[in-house]
């Protein structure tokens, strides 16, 4: 006796059936590969374990989180649909304390000029 039919299928081979493909593994993201090169930057000798990486990834993701929604509701507040270099600075000054919110600014501001001073030139 023959299995019962599935609705849609039609008994004969169709050119889909002998092709089989592989799905593509959704691709997590990960801050790692710049994690290690900050770490090679600042402690050229020394390593990180994969354990320490993923806390180091998680860390990353949940500040990144927090200045993002901080921004957000900036933005909102201020009547506005689109988040600037502004809110996103402000909101790092509202997250972070003292002296690393004073350190992450100026690098920002910093990145922020060699950005648009690249662009300038094209």
């Amino acid at each position: 006796m023959a299995p019962p039919k599935t609705e849609g299928s039609k008994g004969g081979k169709t050119k889909n059936d002998s092709i089989k493909r592989e799905r593509k593994k959704k691709r997590k993201q990960s801050y790692s590969s710049y994690i290690f090169k900050v770490l090679k930057q600042v402690h050229p000798d020394t390593g990180i374990s994969s354990k320490s990486m993923s806390i180091m990834n998680s860390f990353v993701n949940d500040i990144f989180e927090r200045i993002a929604n901080e921004a957000a509701k900036l933005s909102v507040s201020n009547g506005r649909s689109t988040i600037s270099s502004r809110e996103i600075q402000t909101a790092v000054r509202l997250i972070l304390p003292g002296e690393l919110a004073k350190h992450a600014v100026s690098e920002g501001t910093k990145a922020v000029t060699k950005y648009t001073s690249s662009n300038d030139k094209k």
